[in-house]
């Protein structure tokens, strides 16, 4: 079989993700016909056909999917080796592939930004989606690490603790409850609770909360962004229960508060992972350590504004 171009493999790989050449295309940059011509190329390379069309989709033929895998592998491969040359001349650099689910997109710059301002030469490749699209990503090896609250148990992993992470009861700073002096679950569970997605961290937490206190799991609405909650909360349309990273621009505005009951916050853990038995890229290993020996410190000055909230609302904070 004659060379493929690693132009040629990335496109397959793009045109299998998206089912798709036009968005295989936007993703490349490129037109739709460069697409289906580097496509077109390859396949008479492996003499076989790779792809089908079915109905507006392509999906990938038992060949294309064997040559995705390997494409994906080559590729792999290949920038592994750049950053092993380059990790020889003494220069951290690469491409730091990391996915991250949606609470925590709020918590990465604080830990992104002092980790690349001293390696001016790492690329920076962030994915950020729902649980489960996370997880997909790191089985399939996109993404070399993920952050999220609990290690996935569909797959091997190498996870760190490396802070705390606080989720909290919100609502309007208006809302009747918020004039109540002893708020309890009951208040919330008949306030129109908002909650994310089946599967998030926040709705496995409040699960855990109100299964723990006996209370059945009927919820007002869920809702499947982040944003949506707190704008429908804002507005007063209901509670929520969200991670108090992805809230803190809506605390000093005045949008949102957290409920003054003894159930908020409710704290558990960030973690920090890579699939077991392979290694991972030198920039990326340089990026786990650094979270896990700075993310702790870094969390808790992102969060001493949230907690002098917590003060003027009453509140006793607790330390993250």
């Amino acid at each position: 079989m004659y060379p493929a171009s690693f132009r040629q493999l990335q496109a397959l790989i793009l045109v299998a993700r998206h089912e798709s050449v036009s968005r295989a295309a936007d993703a490349l940059h490129v037109t739709q016909p460069a697409v289906s011509l580097q496509i077109r190329t390859l396949e008479e390379i492996a003499g076989i056909p790779l792809t089908r069309k079915v109905g507006r989709n392509i999906q990938l033929t038992a060949a294309g999917e064997v040559m995705v895998e390997f494409s994906e592998r080559i590729l792999r491969l290949w920038e592994q080796a750049s950053d092993e040359l380059a990790a020889l001349q003494g220069v951290t650099s690469g491409t730091l592939r990391i996915g991250a689910v949606t609470t925590a997109e709020h918590l990465l710059p604080p830990l992104l930004v002092p980790f690349t301002m001293k390696r001016p030469d790492v690329r920076l490749k962030l994915q950020v989606g729902n649980r489960a699209e996370i997880v997909q990503m790191l089985a399939r090896h996109e993404i070399e690490l993920a952050i999220m609250g609990t290690p996935p148990r569909e797959l091997r992993t190498n996870a760190a603790k490396f802070a705390r992470h606080p989720m909290a009861f919100v609502a309007s700073p208006a809302h009747p409850l918020m004039k109540k002096k002893k708020i309890t679950l009951n208040d919330v569970m008949a306030a129109n609770l908002l909650v994310r997605e089946r599967g998030s961290g926040t709705r496995t937490a409040v699960e855990k909360l109100l299964r723990e206190a006996g209370h059945p799991l009927e919820f007002g609405s869920e809702v499947s962004s982040n944003e949506a909650i707190k704008r429908m909360v804002s507005a007063g349309l209901g509670l929520g229960f969200l991670s108090v990273h992805a809230c803190g621009l809506e605390f000093e505005a005045g949008l949102l508060a957290v409920l003054p009951m003894h159930e908020s916050p409710v704290e558990a853990d960030w973690h920090i992972m890579h699939l077991s038995g392979q290694p991972i890229p030198k920039v990326a290993a340089a990026f786990q350590d650094f979270v896990i020996e700075n993310g702790q410190d870094l969390v808790r000055r992102e969060l001493e504004s949230f907690y002098k909230l917590l003060g003027r609302q009453g509140k006793r904070g607790r330390v993250v």
